[in-house]
């Protein structure tokens, strides 16, 4: 987990949406731990209390579970969860402005299809 914050929201958000993008890509899955508090904190150079901040928003989103004296874990059904709750945030929050810059440069679904062969 890489240490680069930007200014546009907070720390604790960005992290939160670093450990939600790890579970998305498969680096985690459901049952693994996730880094310590200790751990993410000073790989990132962060206060602990940050990292807690964004661990436990994950926890009351359903996504991590704390387990007594061992730490913390996906939670079941967290990537399902999760994964519903980023297609509905994408929906409402990204697509409608998308839409409009692709609208506004008059692309076609060719022009965008073939912007995608790159990859």
């Amino acid at each position: 987990m890489d240490g680069v914050w930007n200014d546009s929201q907070p720390i604790y958000q960005q992290l939160r949406d670093k450990v939600a993008g790890m579970m998305l890509d498969g680096a985690v899955g459901e049952g693994d731990p996730v880094p310590s508090v200790r751990q993410v904190a000073a790989d990132c150079q962060i206060n602990p209390l940050t990292v807690m901040k964004a661990y436990q928003q994950l926890s009351d989103e359903g996504l991590l579970e704390k387990r007594r004296g061992l730490g913390m874990f996906v939670a079941p059904g967290a990537l399902e969860r999760l994964a519903q709750s980023e297609r509905e945030k994408f929906l409402t929050e990204q697509w409608p402005e998308t839409l409009r810059t692709i609208r506004r440069l008059g692309l076609s679904v060719n022009d965008l299809l073939q912007s995608g062969d790159g990859e």
